[in-house]
C-alpha cells in the first residue's frame, strides 16, 4: 500500500470520529434512558463504530512513516482504545453480563463479524522489540545454565532392555518383508491372468468405425465430466462453500510482497524517527543562537515599559507576578472576550451589592424557604427523571485534542512534494520556538526581578520606608515552609526487601526457581473460533445463550491486552486487576494465557500451587516470595501472574495426601492485589476447570473479572476442523464430509480434536493424500478414545456461573422486567397493585 491509502484511512476515521464526538458532546445534556433495550441499543452502535474506527486507526499508525503524524495518530488511536474499553464496561453494568451480543446491530449496520473484530495494536510488541530480544536473551542464558527440568530427566531415564528392543526389530523387519513379498506375488499372479485372457479372446472382430466412436463416446463424457467437475469446484469456491487450492509457490504471492512491504515501512520508520530526533536538537540550537537575544531584548523592553505605566498610573512600582503564577507571561496575556464578560460582571455585582444591603438577605431567606417548600412536589419529578445516563469519560478529551489537532494542522496541509513523509522542519520550529521562549522569559524574570527590587530600594531610600516589602517576604517564606510539610506527611514507602539487589539479579532468580517461564509464542487469532450469529434473538426469548470462542477472544482482548498493552488506557480505564478463565478440560484456557503475553511481550509468573511446592518456605519465605514477583513485574511491566487449577486455593477441605499446599497464597493474593495502581500494568489470571468445588466469596473477591469459556458449537467445530486439518499438512476435498464430522462431534473440545487431527494425521499418513483422500471414518477412532464433554458438565458451570455476582445482578434484572411486563398487563383492570404485593403474587403460584 502507498502512503496516500494509509493517509485516506486516516482521513475517513477522523471523518467517523467527528460524527460520534457530536453525539458524544450534545448541545443539551440528554435525558436520562428509561428503557434499557434502547439503551444497549445506543452503547453497542458506538461500540461498535468506535471499533470500526480503531481498526482503520491501528493500520494507519502500523504503517505511516511520517514522524510527526505517527504522534497525533497514537494520541488519537489511545483515546479510541480507552473509550472501547469503557463503553464495554458501561455495557457490562448495564446489561450485567461480560457477554454481549450485536447480531441485529450488525445486521442494521450491513456489516460482518469480521468488519468489528477487535484487533491487537501491533505497537505493544514493535516499539519494544529491542528490550524483548534482551529480555529473551537473559532467559536463554539462565534456563541453559539450569539444564534440563526434571521431568525430562525421568522420561530419559525409562529405557528398554537391549534383547527387547532387538527382538521388536526383528518381528517388524519380518512383517515388512512378507508385506513386500505379497505385494509382488499378487502383482505376478493378476499379470499371468491378464495374458491367458489375451490368449484365449483371439484377435479383436470388431468393426473399425465402431470402435472409433466407442471410443470417442468414451472420450467426450470424460471430457464433459472433467469440465462440469471443474466448473461446480469454481463455483463452489467462488461462493466460499469450499476452500480455495493451497499455492504451489508461495515466494510469488501477493500476500508475501504485502509482508515485505510492511516490514520495509516499519524499517523507515525508525530511519525518520532517528532523523526527527537529531533535527529537534539541531532546530533548537539554531533558535537559541539566532533568535535568542532578540527575544530577550523584547521581553525585557515590554517589562520596562510595563514598570513605567504602572508607575505612572499608580504611583508606585508593580508587584512581580510569581514563578507559580507564570511570571511575565501573565502582564501580557490576552483575555478572551468570556474572561472579560466574566470581570465586568463581578464588578456590576460589587457594586449592586454595597447599594442593597439587607434586602438581599431577605430575599436569599425567602428563596430558601420556597425551595424547601417545593422539594415535596420535585420528588414526584425525579422518579419520572430516573433512567440510565452515560458516564462521562476519561477519553473523549484526548479524542477531541487528536481531532482538533488533525484539523489545524494535517488535514489541510500539502505534501504533495514530500513523497519520502519525512519530518517538517517548519512544524518543529513553531514547538521549539514556544520552548526557547519560555526558557528566555524564566531568565528574564529573573534578571527584571532583582531589577524591579532595586528600582524599589532606589525609591525607598528617597522615602525611608521599607516595611511592606520585609512583610512581602515573610509571607512567602512561611507559605513555602507550609507546603513543604504537607508533602513530606503525604508520602509513605513500603520496605524494600531487597535494596541492594539489581533487577537483572531478581529476575535470575525468579528464572532459576522457576517461577519466571517461557512463554510459547501463540497470538490470539490462532484461538479460532466463529461468531454467535443468535445471541440477540434467544435472550430476547428470555433464552441465555451460551458464549462462542469469538466472543471469549473479544473478553480476553477487552479486559486484558489492550488495557495492559497502553499505559494510557490503563491509567483512565477502568481498572481491572484479576480475571478468572472458568471452562471445561481441554477449551484453550492456558493458551489463552500464553496468547495474552505473546501479544503483549509480558513476563509470564507461575504461581500455581504445584508450581511453589517446596519453594519459598515459611511465612518469611512466603514475604519475599511476593515482594521479588510484584517487584520484578512492576519494573519489567507488563506483567501477567498466572495460577493454574486456582480452585484448589479456596477448597474448605484439602485431601491430606495433597502436597502442593493451595492455600498458602490465599490471605496474601487479595492484599497484594489492593496494592496494584492505576500505573501498574499487572494483572492476576487464574484457569479452573471446576469452579464449583470452591468457596463463591472469597473466590469472587480475589477475581475481578470472570470469563466463562463453553465447549465450542457447530460453527465453530466446523471452523476447528478444517483449520485444524489444514495446519496439520493435510488437504480437504470432496471425499471429506467435514459438516458430519462436525456434528459427531458435539461435545468436544477443541483440546480433543486437535489430539485426534495430530494423531490421524501422521507424517506417513501426509505422504500418502495424493493417491488416498481424507475421510471422514478415519477421525472416529481417535475421537471414541477421548471422553467428551457431556451436557450436565456444561450445566454445573451455568448455574455456578449464575451464583456469581455478576450473574445474580443479572437474574434480579429479568426477574425485575418481568414484573414490569406483569404490571403493564394489570394496568388495564387494577393499576393501583403493583411492587411487592405482584411479586409476592407470583412466588405462591
Amino acid at each position: 500500500m502507498s502512503h496516500s491509502y494509509y493517509n485516506k484511512q486516516w482521513q475517513e476515521a477522523q471523518a467517523a470520529l467527528v460524527d460520534l464526538l457530536q453525539q458524544e458532546n450534545p448541545p443539551e445534556p440528554p435525558k436520562p434512558e428509561r428503557d434499557r433495550l434502547a439503551a444497549f441499543q445506543l452503547l453497542a452502535t458506538m461500540y461498535i463504530k468506535y471499533i470500526q474506527i480503531f481498526r482503520k486507526l491501528e493500520q494507519s499508525y502500523d504503517q505511516v512513516v511520517h514522524p510527526q503524524k505517527r504522534r497525533v495518530l497514537r494520541h488519537c488511536l489511545d483515546g479510541v482504545m480507552g473509550r472501547i474499553v469503557e463503553l464495554k464496561h458501561e455495557m457490562m453494568n448495564l446489561e450485567f453480563s461480560e457477554y454481549h451480543y450485536f447480531d441485529d446491530v450488525l445486521s442494521d449496520l450491513k456489516l460482518t463479524p469480521n468488519d468489528v473484530e477487535i484487533p491487537v495494536p501491533k505497537y505493544f510488541i514493535n516499539e519494544r522489540a529491542k528490550n524483548l530480544k534482551e529480555r529473551e536473551k537473559l532467559l536463554g542464558q539462565v534456563l541453559a545454565k539450569i539444564g534440563p527440568q526434571d521431568g525430562d530427566k525421568e522420561k530419559e531415564e525409562i529405557r528398554m532392555p537391549w534383547e527387547q528392543a532387538i527382538r521388536i526389530i526383528q518381528i517388524h523387519e519380518r512383517a515388512r518383508q512378507g508385506r513386500l513379498r505379497a505385494k509382488f506375488m499378487r502383482e505376478i499372479r493378476q499379470q499371468e491372468d491378464r495374458e491367458k485372457q489375451i490368449q484365449t479372446r483371439g484377435p479383436p472382430t470388431l468393426d473399425p468405425d465402431v470402435a472409433a466412436m466407442r471410443i470417442q463416446k468414451i472420450w467426450k463424457g470424460f471430457a464433459q465430466r472433467r469440465r462440469t467437475k471443474k466448473e461446480r469446484d469454481e463455483e463452489m469456491i467462488f461462493i466460499g462453500m469450499a476452500p480455495p487450492p493451497l499455492p504451489t509457490n508461495t515466494k510469488n504471492l501477493p500476500q508475501t510482497f504485502a509482508v515485505k512491504t510492511e516490514e520495509l515501512r516499519r524499517k523507515a520508520q525508525d530511519v525518520h524517527e532517528h532523523e526527527f530526533q537529531q533535527a529537534l536538537v539541531n532546530i533548537r540550537e539554531n533558535i537559541v543562537q539566532n533568535e535568542g537575544p532578540d527575544l530577550k531584548e523584547g521581553m525585557m523592553d515590554q517589562i520596562r515599559q510595563w514598570f513605567i505605566e504602572c508607575r505612572d498610573a499608580s504611583g508606585k512600582f508593580p508587584e512581580y507576578p510569581d514563578e507559580d503564577d507564570g511570571g511575565s507571561a501573565m502582564i501580557f496575556k490576552e483575555k478572551d472576550p468570556a474572561e472579560l464578560e466574566k470581570e465586568l460582571s463581578e464588578k456590576d455585582d460589587g457594586k449592586a451589592k454595597g447599594k442593597k444591603g439587607k434586602k438581599d438577605k431577605k430575599d436569599k431567606k425567602d428563596k430558601k424557604k420556597d425551595k424547601k417548600g417545593k422539594k415535596g412536589k420535585k420528588g414526584d419529578d425525579d422518579e419520572e427523571e430516573e433512567g440510565w445516563k452515560m458516564a462521562p469519560s476519561n477519553f473523549v478529551p484526548a479524542i477531541n485534542d487528536a481531532s482538533d489537532t488533525y484539523k489545524g494542522v494535517w488535514a489541510t496541509r500539502d505534501e504533495t512534494e514530500n513523497f519520502p513523509q519525512k519530518h517538517d522542519s517548519e512544524l518543529i520550529k513553531e514547538e521549539k520556538r514556544k520552548e526557547v521562549e519560555t526558557e528566555i522569559r524564566l531568565q528574564v524574570d529573573e534578571l527584571m526581578r532583582a531589577e524591579l527590587t532595586n528600582l524599589k530600594a532606589a525609591v525607598d531610600r528617597e522615602k525611608k520606608g521599607k516595611k511592606g516589602k520585609k512583610s512581602g517576604k515573610k509571607k512567602k517564606k512561611k507559605k513555602g515552609k507550609k507546603s513543604g510539610k504537607k508533602g513530606k506527611k503525604g508520602k509513605k514507602k513500603e520496605k524494600d526487601l531487597t535494596p541492594d539487589r539489581t533487577i537483572e539479579d531478581l529476575y535470575e532468580e525468579l528464572v532459576t526457581q522457576g517461577i519466571i517461564i517461557r512463554c510459547p509464542q501463540i497470538k490470539l487469532s490462532d484461538y479460532e473460533g466463529e461468531y454467535s450469529y443468535l445471541g440477540t434473538t434467544l435472550r430476547q426469548a428470555n433464552i441465555e445463550p451460551m458464549p462462542s470462542m469469538s466472543d471469549v477472544r473479544r473478553l480476553v482482548t477487552e479486559f486484558g491486552i489492550l488495557p495492559l498493552g497502553s499505559p494510557a488506557v490503563h491509567e483512565s480505564s477502568p481498572l481491572t486487576k484479576s480475571m478468572l478463565l472458568a471452562g471445561p478440560r481441554g477449551t484453550g484456557k492456558k493458551m489463552l494465557v500464553h496468547a495474552m503475553c505473546t501479544e503483549l511481550g509480558a513476563n509470564l509468573f507461575d504461581l500455581s500451587p504445584a508450581n511453589l511446592a517446596g519453594k519459598y518456605p515459611g511465612k518469611d519465605g512466603l514475604k519475599m516470595l511476593m515482594h521479588l514477583i510484584y517487584k520484578v513485574g512492576r519494573a519489567l511491566q507488563p506483567s501477567v501472574f498466572y495460577i493454574g487449577d486456582c480452585e484448589k486455593m479456596f477448597k474448605k477441605k484439602i485431601p491430606k495426601t495433597d502436597p502442593t499446599d493451595p492455600k498458602r497464597l490465599k490471605k496474601e493474593l487479595p492484599k497484594s492485589l489492593k496494592t496494584i495502581k492505576s500505573e501498574d500494568r499487572l494483572m492476576l489470571v487464574g484457569t479452573t476447570r471446576c469452579p464449583f468445588e470452591a468457596e463463591m466469596k472469597p473466590l469472587m473477591s480475589c477475581y475481578q473479572r470472570i470469563v466463562l469459556i463453553p465447549r465450542p458449537d457447530y460453527a465453530s467445530r466446523n471452523l476447528l476442523w478444517r483449520k485444524l486439518i489444514l495446519k496439520n499438512g493435510g488437504q480437504i476435498t470432496g471425499s471429506l464430509d467435514v459438516s458430519s464430522l462436525s456434528k459427531v462431534t458435539d461435545g468436544y473440545t477443541p483440546g480433543h480434536i486437535v489430539t485426534a487431527v495430530q494423531q490421524v494425521l501422521t507424517d506417513r499418513r501426509v505422504a500418502q493424500l495424493s493417491k488416498k483422500p481424507l475421510q471422514a471414518v478415519e477421525f472416529v477412532a481417535p475421537l471414541a478414545r477421548l471422553d467428551p464433554i457431556y451436557k450436565d458438565e456444561e450445566e454445573s458451570f451455568k448455574t455456578w456461573y449464575g451464583k456469581t455476582p455478576m450473574g445474580k445482578k443479572r437474574a434480579k434484572a429479568a426477574q425485575a422486567d418481568e414484573d414490569d411486563l406483569g404490571g403493564g398487563k394489570d394496568k388495564k383492570g387494577k393499576k393501583g397493585k403493583k411492587g411487592k404485593k405482584g411479586k409476592k403474587g407470583k412466588k405462591k403460584k
